[in-house]
Protein backbone atom coordinates (compact mmCIF):
# COMPACT_ATOMS: atom_id res chain seq x y z
CA UNK A 1 0.00 0.00 0.00
CA UNK A 2 0.76 3.47 -0.67
CA UNK A 3 0.81 4.47 2.89
CA UNK A 4 4.13 2.61 3.89
CA UNK A 5 6.13 4.97 2.46
CA UNK A 6 4.67 7.19 5.49
CA UNK A 7 4.60 4.35 7.79
CA UNK A 8 8.35 3.11 7.42
CA UNK A 9 10.08 6.09 8.50
CA UNK A 10 7.34 7.00 11.17
CA UNK A 11 8.09 3.04 12.85
CA UNK A 12 11.92 3.43 12.38
CA UNK A 13 12.25 7.12 13.95
CA UNK A 14 10.38 5.78 17.33
CA UNK A 15 12.46 2.37 17.35
CA UNK A 16 15.54 4.78 16.75
CA UNK A 17 15.27 7.01 19.95
CA UNK A 18 15.84 4.08 21.96
CA UNK A 19 18.69 1.87 20.14
CA UNK A 20 22.12 2.44 20.47
CA UNK A 21 24.03 4.96 18.73
CA UNK A 22 25.89 2.59 16.24
CA UNK A 23 22.53 0.91 15.68
CA UNK A 24 20.48 4.00 14.81
CA UNK A 25 23.09 5.61 12.39
CA UNK A 26 22.57 1.90 10.37
CA UNK A 27 18.72 2.41 10.76
CA UNK A 28 18.94 5.70 9.21
CA UNK A 29 21.16 4.18 5.89
CA UNK A 30 18.53 1.28 5.63
CA UNK A 31 15.57 3.33 5.75
CA UNK A 32 16.78 5.80 3.52
CA UNK A 33 17.81 3.61 0.97
CA UNK A 34 13.94 1.30 1.68
CA UNK A 35 11.91 4.90 1.62
CA UNK A 36 13.76 5.84 -1.99
CA UNK A 37 12.93 2.43 -3.42
CA UNK A 38 9.89 2.40 -2.28
CA UNK A 39 9.13 6.10 -3.91
CA UNK A 40 10.52 4.46 -6.84
CA UNK A 41 7.67 2.26 -6.68
CA UNK A 42 5.41 4.60 -6.16
CA UNK A 43 6.63 7.03 -9.29
CA UNK A 44 5.62 3.52 -11.05
CA UNK A 45 2.48 3.20 -10.18
CA UNK A 46 3.12 -0.07 -8.19
CA UNK A 47 1.91 1.45 -4.61
CA UNK A 48 -2.02 2.11 -4.64
CA UNK A 49 -3.56 4.04 -1.47
CA UNK A 50 -4.99 1.45 1.08
CA UNK A 51 -6.72 4.94 2.41
CA UNK A 52 -8.05 6.91 -0.52
CA UNK A 53 -10.12 9.21 0.83
CA UNK A 54 -7.08 10.76 2.19
CA UNK A 55 -3.86 9.74 0.14
CA UNK A 56 -3.51 9.73 -3.47
CA UNK A 57 -0.72 9.95 -5.69
CA UNK A 58 -0.58 13.26 -7.91
CA UNK A 59 1.93 14.37 -10.38
CA UNK A 60 3.47 16.99 -8.21
CA UNK A 61 3.36 14.77 -5.29
CA UNK A 62 5.18 12.02 -6.52
CA UNK A 63 7.62 14.15 -8.42
CA UNK A 64 8.21 16.35 -4.78
CA UNK A 65 8.68 13.26 -2.94
CA UNK A 66 10.90 11.48 -5.36
CA UNK A 67 13.07 14.55 -4.99
CA UNK A 68 12.95 14.76 -1.00
CA UNK A 69 13.69 10.68 -1.03
CA UNK A 70 16.68 11.12 -3.37
CA UNK A 71 18.42 14.07 -0.99
CA UNK A 72 17.56 12.26 2.04
CA UNK A 73 19.29 9.09 0.86
CA UNK A 74 22.87 11.34 0.50
CA UNK A 75 21.88 13.46 3.41
CA UNK A 76 21.71 10.39 5.19
CA UNK A 77 25.32 9.21 4.28
CA UNK A 78 27.03 12.03 5.00
CA UNK A 79 24.89 12.44 8.22
CA UNK A 80 26.31 9.22 9.98
CA UNK A 81 30.07 10.31 9.23
CA UNK A 82 29.28 14.20 10.44
CA UNK A 83 27.88 12.43 13.74
CA UNK A 84 31.00 10.20 13.74
CA UNK A 85 33.47 13.38 13.97
CA UNK A 86 31.19 15.76 16.04
CA UNK A 87 30.44 13.54 18.55
CA UNK A 88 26.42 15.10 18.02
CA UNK A 89 24.44 14.96 21.66
CA UNK A 90 21.51 13.25 22.05
CA UNK A 91 22.38 11.21 18.56
CA UNK A 92 19.30 9.08 18.71
CA UNK A 93 17.26 12.08 19.30
CA UNK A 94 18.75 13.47 16.16
CA UNK A 95 18.37 10.07 14.21
CA UNK A 96 14.87 9.68 15.62
CA UNK A 97 13.75 13.05 14.93
CA UNK A 98 15.09 13.03 11.38
CA UNK A 99 13.15 10.06 10.48
CA UNK A 100 10.20 11.44 11.96
CA UNK A 101 10.56 14.11 9.90
CA UNK A 102 10.54 12.00 6.64
CA UNK A 103 7.87 10.34 7.78
CA UNK A 104 5.66 13.60 7.99
CA UNK A 105 7.39 15.60 4.53
CA UNK A 106 6.36 12.16 2.97
CA UNK A 107 2.86 12.31 4.60
CA UNK A 108 2.40 16.10 3.41
CA UNK A 109 3.08 14.74 -0.78
CA UNK A 110 0.94 12.20 -0.78
CA UNK A 111 -2.30 13.84 1.33
CA UNK A 112 -5.49 14.59 -0.50
CA UNK A 113 -7.63 15.29 2.07
CA UNK A 114 -7.53 19.27 2.74
CA UNK A 115 -7.30 18.77 6.94
CA UNK A 116 -4.61 15.62 6.77
CA UNK A 117 -2.17 18.09 4.15
CA UNK A 118 -2.67 20.61 7.26
CA UNK A 119 -2.14 17.88 10.15
CA UNK A 120 0.88 17.10 7.89
CA UNK A 121 2.44 20.19 7.42
CA UNK A 122 2.17 21.26 10.88
CA UNK A 123 3.69 17.86 12.20
CA UNK A 124 7.01 18.59 10.20
CA UNK A 125 6.92 21.83 12.73
CA UNK A 126 7.04 19.38 15.42
CA UNK A 127 9.51 16.75 14.00
CA UNK A 128 11.87 19.47 12.68
CA UNK A 129 12.28 21.61 16.04
CA UNK A 130 14.54 19.24 18.20
CA UNK A 131 17.11 19.16 14.93
CA UNK A 132 17.52 22.99 15.38
CA UNK A 133 17.35 22.84 19.28
CA UNK A 134 19.65 20.40 18.93
CA UNK A 135 22.84 21.82 19.92
CA UNK A 136 20.68 23.52 23.25
CA UNK A 137 22.80 26.72 22.71
CA UNK A 138 21.20 30.20 23.19
CA UNK A 139 20.81 31.01 20.25
CA UNK A 140 19.60 27.53 18.97
CA UNK A 141 16.95 27.74 21.75
CA UNK A 142 15.88 31.56 20.36
CA UNK A 143 16.08 29.78 17.17
CA UNK A 144 13.55 26.92 17.89
CA UNK A 145 11.27 29.03 19.07
CA UNK A 146 11.19 31.29 16.86
CA UNK A 147 10.81 28.78 14.38
CA UNK A 148 7.41 27.01 16.04
CA UNK A 149 5.97 30.33 16.77
CA UNK A 150 6.16 31.66 13.36
CA UNK A 151 5.00 28.47 11.81
CA UNK A 152 2.64 27.77 14.15
CA UNK A 153 0.85 30.92 13.68
CA UNK A 154 0.92 30.62 9.74
CA UNK A 155 -0.46 26.95 10.03
CA UNK A 156 -2.88 28.37 12.26
CA UNK A 157 -4.04 30.66 9.67
CA UNK A 158 -4.00 28.13 6.71
CA UNK A 159 -6.39 25.80 8.66
CA UNK A 160 -8.08 28.95 8.74
CA UNK A 161 -7.80 29.51 5.13
CA UNK A 162 -9.25 25.63 4.90
CA UNK A 163 -12.38 26.47 6.48
CA UNK A 164 -12.69 29.38 4.13
CA UNK A 165 -12.50 26.61 1.51
CA UNK A 166 -15.48 24.33 3.05
CA UNK A 167 -17.52 27.65 3.69
CA UNK A 168 -17.18 27.57 -0.32
CA UNK A 169 -18.54 24.24 -1.09
CA UNK A 170 -21.14 24.74 2.10
CA UNK A 171 -22.83 28.12 0.37
CA UNK A 172 -22.69 26.08 -2.99
CA UNK A 173 -25.07 23.56 -1.33
CA UNK A 174 -22.56 20.89 -2.00
CA UNK A 175 -22.25 17.56 -0.64
CA UNK A 176 -18.72 16.05 -1.53
CA UNK A 177 -15.34 15.23 0.40
CA UNK A 178 -12.85 17.79 1.65
CA UNK A 179 -9.99 16.78 -0.79
CA UNK A 180 -8.70 18.17 -3.38
CA UNK A 181 -9.11 15.97 -5.97
CA UNK A 182 -13.18 16.36 -5.55
CA UNK A 183 -13.20 19.71 -4.62
CA UNK A 184 -11.31 20.35 -8.16
CA UNK A 185 -14.59 18.22 -9.67
CA UNK A 186 -16.72 20.99 -8.22
CA UNK A 187 -14.51 23.87 -8.40
CA UNK A 188 -16.58 25.70 -10.59
CA UNK A 189 -19.53 25.37 -8.34
CA UNK A 190 -17.66 26.60 -5.31
CA UNK A 191 -18.37 30.03 -4.03
CA UNK A 192 -15.67 32.35 -5.37
CA UNK A 193 -15.64 34.54 -2.47
CA UNK A 194 -14.81 32.34 -0.29
CA UNK A 195 -12.62 30.93 -2.43
CA UNK A 196 -10.63 33.77 -2.99
CA UNK A 197 -10.05 34.50 1.07
CA UNK A 198 -9.11 30.91 1.48
CA UNK A 199 -6.55 31.14 -0.99
CA UNK A 200 -5.43 34.36 0.54
CA UNK A 201 -4.92 32.94 4.28
CA UNK A 202 -3.37 29.54 2.57
CA UNK A 203 -0.68 31.45 1.33
CA UNK A 204 -0.22 33.38 3.86
CA UNK A 205 0.02 30.41 6.26
CA UNK A 206 1.78 27.72 4.33
CA UNK A 207 3.95 30.91 2.69
CA UNK A 208 5.16 31.09 6.47
CA UNK A 209 6.62 27.15 5.84
CA UNK A 210 7.84 28.11 2.74
CA UNK A 211 9.43 30.99 3.60
CA UNK A 212 7.95 33.47 1.35
CA UNK A 213 9.07 37.09 2.43
CA UNK A 214 7.52 38.67 4.80
CA UNK A 215 6.59 35.09 6.52
CA UNK A 216 10.19 34.43 6.52
CA UNK A 217 11.89 35.65 9.07
CA UNK A 218 12.05 32.28 11.39
CA UNK A 219 14.26 30.47 8.35
CA UNK A 220 17.62 32.49 8.46
CA UNK A 221 17.81 31.70 12.52
CA UNK A 222 16.36 27.54 12.17
CA UNK A 223 18.82 26.78 8.86
CA UNK A 224 21.87 28.44 10.97
CA UNK A 225 21.47 27.00 13.98
CA UNK A 226 20.82 23.28 12.79
CA UNK A 227 23.03 20.60 12.15
CA UNK A 228 23.97 20.73 8.36
CA UNK A 229 22.59 17.90 7.45
CA UNK A 230 19.13 18.63 8.86
CA UNK A 231 19.72 22.09 7.27
CA UNK A 232 19.80 20.38 3.97
CA UNK A 233 16.61 19.16 4.40
CA UNK A 234 15.29 22.02 5.98
CA UNK A 235 16.10 23.89 2.61
CA UNK A 236 15.98 21.07 0.04
CA UNK A 237 12.80 19.35 1.04
CA UNK A 238 10.88 20.77 3.72
CA UNK A 239 10.11 23.93 1.26
CA UNK A 240 9.25 21.68 -1.28
CA UNK A 241 6.40 20.38 0.96
CA UNK A 242 5.03 23.56 1.78
CA UNK A 243 4.70 24.68 -1.30
CA UNK A 244 2.79 21.93 -2.37
CA UNK A 245 -0.26 23.23 -0.01
CA UNK A 246 0.33 26.84 -2.00
CA UNK A 247 0.15 24.60 -5.44
CA UNK A 248 -2.70 22.91 -4.23
CA UNK A 249 -4.50 25.86 -3.62
CA UNK A 250 -3.44 27.57 -6.90
CA UNK A 251 -4.79 24.63 -8.90
CA UNK A 252 -8.29 24.81 -6.70
CA UNK A 253 -9.11 28.82 -7.63
CA UNK A 254 -7.76 28.17 -11.61
CA UNK A 255 -10.21 24.94 -11.79
CA UNK A 256 -12.61 27.54 -10.64
CA UNK A 257 -11.87 30.30 -13.50
CA UNK A 258 -10.00 32.48 -10.69
CA UNK A 259 -6.91 31.73 -11.40
CA UNK A 260 -5.49 35.32 -12.38
CA UNK A 261 -6.45 36.35 -8.73
CA UNK A 262 -4.24 33.76 -7.49
CA UNK A 263 -1.43 34.24 -9.98
CA UNK A 264 -1.05 38.14 -8.97
CA UNK A 265 -0.58 37.37 -5.79
CA UNK A 266 2.16 34.49 -6.25
CA UNK A 267 3.49 36.89 -8.56
CA UNK A 268 3.19 39.51 -6.02
CA UNK A 269 5.01 37.29 -2.98
CA UNK A 270 7.89 35.39 -5.26
CA UNK A 271 8.77 39.13 -6.66
CA UNK A 272 8.45 40.42 -2.82
CA UNK A 273 10.81 37.00 -1.47
CA UNK A 274 13.62 37.48 -4.28
CA UNK A 275 14.55 41.41 -3.24
CA UNK A 276 13.78 40.69 0.25
CA UNK A 277 16.53 38.30 0.16
CA UNK A 278 18.62 40.23 -2.06
CA UNK A 279 18.89 43.25 0.19
CA UNK A 280 20.06 41.00 3.48
CA UNK A 281 22.30 38.95 1.78
CA UNK A 282 24.70 41.87 1.47
CA UNK A 283 25.38 42.35 4.94
CA UNK A 284 25.49 38.52 5.82
CA UNK A 285 28.34 37.54 8.58
CA UNK A 286 27.45 33.72 8.49
CA UNK A 287 27.72 31.73 5.19
CA UNK A 288 24.47 29.45 6.68
CA UNK A 289 22.70 32.52 6.85
CA UNK A 290 23.69 33.04 3.72
CA UNK A 291 22.32 29.92 2.14
CA UNK A 292 19.14 30.89 3.53
CA UNK A 293 18.01 34.09 2.62
CA UNK A 294 19.59 32.04 -1.25
CA UNK A 295 16.49 29.29 -0.23
CA UNK A 296 14.03 32.58 0.30
CA UNK A 297 15.16 33.54 -3.07
CA UNK A 298 14.44 29.94 -4.93
CA UNK A 299 11.42 30.04 -3.57
CA UNK A 300 10.09 33.48 -4.78
CA UNK A 301 11.39 32.40 -8.07
CA UNK A 302 9.34 29.31 -8.00
CA UNK A 303 6.04 31.05 -6.88
CA UNK A 304 6.71 33.88 -9.75
CA UNK A 305 7.02 30.91 -12.10
CA UNK A 306 3.67 29.65 -10.82
CA UNK A 307 2.14 32.51 -10.77
CA UNK A 308 3.38 33.48 -14.54
CA UNK A 309 2.03 30.23 -15.73
CA UNK A 310 2.37 28.79 -19.42
CA UNK A 311 6.12 27.94 -20.18
CA UNK A 312 7.28 29.86 -16.89
CA UNK A 313 5.26 26.84 -14.60
CA UNK A 314 7.58 24.80 -16.64
CA UNK A 315 10.89 25.93 -15.54
CA UNK A 316 9.27 26.72 -12.06
CA UNK A 317 9.37 22.88 -11.41
CA UNK A 318 12.09 22.15 -12.72
CA UNK A 319 13.88 25.24 -10.63
CA UNK A 320 12.05 23.52 -7.59
CA UNK A 321 14.18 20.14 -8.38
CA UNK A 322 17.69 21.40 -9.54
CA UNK A 323 17.18 24.30 -6.24
CA UNK A 324 16.87 20.76 -4.28
CA UNK A 325 19.66 19.24 -5.17
CA UNK A 326 22.38 21.99 -5.32
CA UNK A 327 21.08 23.73 -1.94
CA UNK A 328 21.15 20.58 -0.30
CA UNK A 329 25.02 19.97 -1.83
CA UNK A 330 25.47 23.38 -0.41
CA UNK A 331 24.16 23.01 3.34
CA UNK A 332 26.33 19.76 3.17
CA UNK A 333 29.43 21.36 1.96
CA UNK A 334 28.62 24.31 4.80
CA UNK A 335 29.56 21.51 7.61
CA UNK A 336 32.44 20.98 6.20
CA UNK A 337 33.91 24.04 6.19
CA UNK A 338 32.33 24.30 10.10
CA UNK A 339 34.17 21.53 10.91
CA UNK A 340 37.48 22.75 9.07
CA UNK A 341 37.40 26.19 10.84
CA UNK A 342 35.20 26.11 13.70
CA UNK A 343 32.97 29.18 12.70
CA UNK A 344 29.99 29.98 11.02
CA UNK A 345 31.61 33.42 10.30
CA UNK A 346 32.47 34.66 7.32
CA UNK A 347 34.94 36.82 8.31
CA UNK A 348 37.07 34.08 9.87
CA UNK A 349 37.21 32.04 6.52
CA UNK A 350 39.71 32.33 4.14
CA UNK A 351 41.99 29.96 1.98
CA UNK A 352 39.58 27.26 1.65
CA UNK A 353 40.90 26.87 -1.99
CA UNK A 354 43.91 25.10 0.00
CA UNK A 355 42.94 24.19 3.41
CA UNK A 356 40.07 21.88 2.18
CA UNK A 357 40.28 22.05 -1.61
CA UNK A 358 37.61 19.16 -2.46
CA UNK A 359 35.26 21.13 -0.16
CA UNK A 360 36.33 24.42 -1.56
CA UNK A 361 35.65 22.68 -5.14
CA UNK A 362 32.07 21.24 -4.38
CA UNK A 363 30.77 24.36 -2.64
CA UNK A 364 31.91 27.03 -5.62
CA UNK A 365 30.78 24.98 -8.32
CA UNK A 366 27.11 25.00 -5.77
CA UNK A 367 27.48 28.76 -5.88
CA UNK A 368 27.95 28.61 -9.46
CA UNK A 369 24.90 26.43 -10.06
CA UNK A 370 22.68 28.38 -7.35
CA UNK A 371 23.60 32.05 -9.02
CA UNK A 372 21.88 30.52 -12.29
CA UNK A 373 25.26 29.48 -14.21
CA UNK A 374 25.42 26.47 -16.92
CA UNK A 375 25.65 23.66 -16.85
CA UNK A 376 23.85 23.53 -13.64
CA UNK A 377 19.92 22.99 -14.14
CA UNK A 378 18.52 26.31 -12.58
CA UNK A 379 20.47 27.81 -15.54
CA UNK A 380 17.43 26.19 -17.57
CA UNK A 381 14.79 26.91 -15.32
CA UNK A 382 15.36 30.67 -15.29
CA UNK A 383 15.84 31.67 -18.68
CA UNK A 384 12.39 29.46 -19.36
CA UNK A 385 10.81 31.74 -16.76
CA UNK A 386 12.01 34.56 -18.31
CA UNK A 387 10.98 33.30 -21.36
CA UNK A 388 7.88 32.44 -20.24
CA UNK A 389 7.21 35.94 -18.43
CA UNK A 390 7.78 37.31 -21.94
CA UNK A 391 5.67 35.94 -23.76
CA UNK A 392 2.79 36.32 -21.15
CA UNK A 393 3.27 40.15 -21.63
CA UNK A 394 4.92 40.29 -18.02
CA UNK A 395 7.65 42.94 -19.09
CA UNK A 396 7.58 45.22 -16.20
CA UNK A 397 8.02 41.64 -13.61
CA UNK A 398 10.08 40.07 -15.96
CA UNK A 399 12.52 43.37 -15.51
CA UNK A 400 12.14 43.04 -11.94
CA UNK A 401 12.96 39.61 -11.86
CA UNK A 402 16.07 39.65 -13.53
CA UNK A 403 17.32 42.84 -11.01
CA UNK A 404 16.91 40.65 -8.62
CA UNK A 405 18.90 38.17 -9.53
CA UNK A 406 21.65 40.48 -10.83
CA UNK A 407 21.38 41.39 -7.03
CA UNK A 408 21.34 38.02 -5.43
CA UNK A 409 24.61 37.61 -7.35
CA UNK A 410 26.52 40.80 -6.40
CA UNK A 411 25.54 39.92 -2.88
CA UNK A 412 26.52 36.71 -2.23
CA UNK A 413 29.43 36.73 -5.12
CA UNK A 414 31.82 38.31 -3.07
CA UNK A 415 31.47 36.34 0.09
CA UNK A 416 31.98 33.51 -1.13
CA UNK A 417 35.53 34.67 -3.62
CA UNK A 418 36.92 35.80 0.21
CA UNK A 419 35.99 32.62 1.21
CA UNK A 420 37.90 30.54 -1.22
CA UNK A 421 40.67 32.63 -2.13
CA UNK A 422 41.97 35.33 0.52
CA UNK A 423 44.61 34.49 2.36
CA UNK A 424 44.36 33.50 5.84
CA UNK A 425 46.30 32.70 9.21
CA UNK A 426 44.85 29.11 9.79
CA UNK A 427 47.68 26.52 8.74
CA UNK A 428 45.40 23.65 8.70
CA UNK A 429 41.55 22.88 8.83
CA UNK A 430 40.55 21.15 12.51
CA UNK A 431 39.11 18.44 11.05
CA UNK A 432 39.93 17.31 8.01
CA UNK A 433 37.69 16.52 4.98
CA UNK A 434 37.20 13.10 3.71
CA UNK A 435 35.69 11.01 1.13
CA UNK A 436 32.31 10.42 3.43
CA UNK A 437 31.47 13.87 3.72
CA UNK A 438 32.50 15.13 0.51
CA UNK A 439 31.29 12.45 -1.95
CA UNK A 440 27.47 13.21 -1.19
CA UNK A 441 27.69 16.67 -2.00
CA UNK A 442 29.33 15.74 -5.63
CA UNK A 443 26.73 13.57 -6.44
CA UNK A 444 24.11 16.16 -5.73
CA UNK A 445 25.59 18.40 -8.02
CA UNK A 446 26.27 15.90 -10.76
CA UNK A 447 22.93 15.01 -10.27
CA UNK A 448 21.46 18.51 -11.31
CA UNK A 449 24.33 18.58 -14.26
CA UNK A 450 23.06 15.33 -15.62
CA UNK A 451 19.39 16.35 -15.25
CA UNK A 452 20.33 19.78 -17.46
CA UNK A 453 21.84 17.43 -20.07
CA UNK A 454 18.83 14.56 -20.00
CA UNK A 455 15.93 14.97 -18.26
CA UNK A 456 13.99 11.21 -18.60
CA UNK A 457 10.99 10.98 -20.34
CA UNK A 458 9.36 9.63 -17.50
CA UNK A 459 10.27 13.14 -14.92
CA UNK A 460 9.30 15.30 -18.15
CA UNK A 461 5.46 13.46 -18.19
CA UNK A 462 5.21 13.72 -14.57
CA UNK A 463 6.18 17.84 -14.71
CA UNK A 464 4.05 18.07 -17.80
CA UNK A 465 1.14 16.36 -15.99
CA UNK A 466 1.47 18.40 -12.86
CA UNK A 467 1.59 22.07 -14.68
CA UNK A 468 -1.19 21.22 -16.64
CA UNK A 469 -3.68 21.01 -14.30
CA UNK A 470 -3.00 24.99 -13.96
CA UNK A 471 -2.69 25.64 -17.49
CA UNK A 472 1.08 25.15 -17.74
CA UNK A 473 2.93 23.79 -20.55
CA UNK A 474 5.86 23.91 -22.82
CA UNK A 475 4.43 25.31 -25.48
CA UNK A 476 3.33 28.79 -23.45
Amino acid sequence: MLEVVILLPFMAGILAMFLPVRLGRGILLLVAFGHFLLSLMAWFGKLAPALPDYFSLTPEGVLILLVTSFIFFFISFYAVSYMKVTELPREPIYTGCTLLFLASMSMVVLADHLIVLWIAVEATTLMSAPLIFLHRSKTALEATWKYVMICSVGIALALLGCFFVVLSLDNANLHVAITFSSLNAVATQLDPVWLKAGFIFLIIGYGTKMGLAPMHTWLPDAHSEAPSPASALLSGALLNCAFIGIYRGHQLLYRAGLGEFSSHILIGFGLFSMFVAAIFMFNQSGYKRLLAYSSIENMGVIAFGVGIGGLATYGAMLHLIHHSLIKSSLFLSSGNILLGYGTKLIDRIANMVKLLPKTCVVFFAGFVGISGFPPFGIFISEVLIIMGALQKGYHLSTGLFIGALILVFAGASRLLMKMSFAPGNLEKPLIAENLARTWPSYMLLLTSIALCIWLPESVYQTIIAAIATIGGGVNG
